[in-house]
């Protein structure tokens, strides 16, 4: 059965959560995907790049490697050439213009967070993965200043997506996109709402629907 987005919430509510379905005509600033894009992580700090009309994903395209247990860098460019394939501009991010450990969902990833949940860890570290990316055609992103996010719109309207404000933070989940790269959704979502928890992000949701 389709994961439904009451299925959601009631997962969310599980794990201690405040979830609600929003419809996306109430949710100021949807907008459609753009080619033009990167897929970036869900991060809603600022960034150096304004190309920002593409999924959203935690880590960028380390969302796919992670949800498929891709942990080669040969991997890894394998899924950034096919996220360009699929008409995306992959990316990943790091911080302040030079620290590739910026992203948080890789540094869970890296050192053994996602252990318990059965995802083995990357062969990489942040800079072999952000060099591999690049070699393979991908983006690497700056974020830049404090997490102060207040919330997570989990999107499920396909091909549409929402921008990061950086003076009004939120973390932005593309749901739908898992899908379009056959995912494990269901694993896709437990895993974003983890690394929320284990960032000390708020528990706080809002699952969008057409």
């Amino acid at each position: 059965m389709p994961l439904t987005p009451e299925d959601i919430v009631g997962v969310l509510e599980g794990r201690g959560w405040e979830a609600e379905i929003v419809k996306a005509a109430d949710m100021e600033g949807m907008i459609d995907i753009c080619p033009k894009g990167i897929l970036k992580c869900v991060d809603g700090r600022g960034s150096d790049n304004e190309a920002m009309a593409g999924p959203k994903m935690a880590g960028g395209i380390y969302a796919i490697a992670h949800n498929r247990h891709t942990t080669s860098i040969e991997g890894l460019k394998a899924i950034t050439k096919e996220v360009a394939a699929k008409g995306h501009v992959p990316s990943v991010h790091g911080d302040h213009s030079k620290d590739m450990m910026g992203c948080g969902f890789f540094k869970l990833w890296l050192t053994g967070r996602f252990d318990d949940m059965g995802y083995p860890r990357p062969e990489f570290d942040a800079d072999q993965g952000a060099q591999a990316v690049k070699e393979a055609g991908g983006f690497i992103e700056m974020h830049h200043g404090s997490h102060e996010e207040k919330v997570v719109l989990i999107n499920l309207v396909e091909n549409k997506t929402l921008e990061p404000q950086e003076d009004d933070q939120r973390f932005i989940v593309d749901g739908w996109a898992a899908g379009k790269f056959d995912l494990d959704v269901p694993n896709f979502l437990v895993a974003a709402a983890a690394t929320v928890e284990m960032l000390g992000g708020p528990k706080k949701a809002k699952i969008i629907v057409a």
